[in-house]
């Protein structure tokens, strides 16, 4: 009896998915409520009160099994939610509240599958990431199929759910001001692992913060909104230098608009929204060059007002004598262009004396654990280098816990590789 109702079950599925694609003969049109869309872009247009969602025109099916969200901002809450629903879902819910829908949510990693209370899931989501949702149509004319969740192109896990009628549909629904995203609905995703997905896996480790930077390989790109000072992105390693890895080098793939970039050094409290050599406990060095003097004075007086929240140091200021030597080069200097930089070496490093000395001196691969021990060797000399010639140096004091290789990028389209350990042979 039971395998007689699971045959009658599949007939009327495919009789009615028959009849719908017959249809009217009207092409199939998306839905969205509370959200503004400007090609592949969606930004949340409510009232951080109620919810505002998109639905995809067409479903998944097995020629199209596959798409991807990119998170532009997260806005106050990063409430955005990826996943899939059937035709006619209600705009007014996030995807995976109601039946037949499901959903990964990645302000708290959480899988929604027809339920408003959500189950653990995955790791959460921040701006740069991308999330994927897709299908395993094996069993799809059974009546369920498998979907499938990834971030950044690394699946995340799977959750078997009932296929409605119409079909599952790519949904993105979002729930605070100033959420922004990138819908994809072409992209692909392969099975297979190869030996450069294993290296984007080994290099990622290596960073231990990230903000608006995206880690592939050794490459390091910029994802930020680069439109103020504050757009800041940052990277920073997550072991700092020590006399048996001293040194560090970026390349320059590629200047961007602006070529806002810079390498050095800092703290490991550093703060995520300052280029390196901005605030203190850092020290940097930047590839670009300023060739108006008026955003010279606008960054002194943008730098000096950031300042006024907290307390301010003189070393957080450009002295009088540094602004008109600023204000001279410009005049005399011109600015070069992104083709000028790309593909230069830029290098930074710390001239440690014989008798530097480690808190763990037996076992320094314990990073976590690892501190400079002040007094003699509280001082250092950091040195920078372009191209292999020795460009300046510089005396600071070692923070404790070290000082950490930090990248700085500020503007669209800034790349560039990063090699941590260039002398260890």
């Amino acid at each position: 009896m039971d395998d007689i109702n699971v045959l009658h079950h599949r007939c009327l599925l495919n009789l009615r998915r028959r009849i719908r694609g017959i249809g009217d003969g009207r092409p199939a049109q998306e839905r969205y409520m509370r959200i503004q869309k400007d090609g592949e872009t969606l930004s949340y247009q409510g009232n951080s009160e109620e919810v505002g969602c998109y639905v995809a025109g067409h479903p998944l099916s097995k020629g199209n099994c596959y798409f991807e969200v990119t998170i532009v901002d997260t806005g106050v809450r990063g409430t955005i939610a990826v996943g899939l629903v059937p035709k006619f879902y209600r705009l007014d819910h996030q995807p995976g509240w109601l039946p037949y829908s499901v959903a990964y949510h990645a302000d708290n990693g959480k899988l929604y599958n027809g339920n408003p209370a959500g189950q653990q899931f995955g790791p959460k989501c921040a701006r740069g990431d991308r999330i994927g949702c897709g299908i395993h149509s094996e069993n799809i004319e059974a009546g369920f199929t498998t979907v499938f969740f990834t971030k950044n192109g690394k699946e995340v896990g799977s959750v078997e759910v009932p296929v409605s009628v119409e079909g599952l549909f790519p949904a993105v629904g979002m729930h605070s001001m100033g959420e922004e995203v990138k819908v994809d609905l072409q992209a692909e995703w392969f099975l297979e692992v190869d030996d450069s997905m294993m290296m984007v896996d080994s290099h990622e480790d290596d960073w231990g913060r990230l903000f608006d930077v995206r880690v592939s390989g050794t490459l390091l790109e910029y994802v930020g909104k680069g439109k103020s000072i504050m757009d800041v992105g940052l990277a920073q390693a997550r072991q700092p230098l020590t006399t048996r890895c001293h040194y560090y080098e970026v390349e320059i793939v590629d200047a961007g608009e602006k070529c806002y970039i810079a390498l050095g050094l800092a703290r490991k409290d550093y703060p995520r929204n300052r280029h390196p050599g901005w605030s203190r406990g850092s020290v940097a060095y930047h590839a670009g060059e300023i060739s108006n003097p008026f955003p010279i004075f606008l960054l002194f007086l943008l730098r000096k007002k950031v300042c006024c929240s907290a307390e301010i140091h003189k070393s957080d200021l450009l002295p009088l004598k540094s602004i008109h030597l600023l204000l001279f080069r410009c005049k005399h200097h011109r600015a070069p262009s992104p083709l000028d930089v790309r593909g230069d070496i830029m290098g930074c490093g710390i001239m440690f004396p014989r008798d530097y000395i480690l808190d763990e001196e037996g076992d320094v691969d314990d990073w976590d654990r690892l501190e400079v021990r002040q007094g003699r060797a509280g001082v250092q000399n950091v040195f920078f280098t372009r191209n292999g010639k020795l460009m300046g140096r510089r005396e600071m004091r070692v923070p404790p816990g070290g000082l950490f290789p930090t990248v700085g990028m500020l503007s669209s389209g800034e790349k560039v590789k990063v090699d941590l350990h260039p002398l260890s042979g």
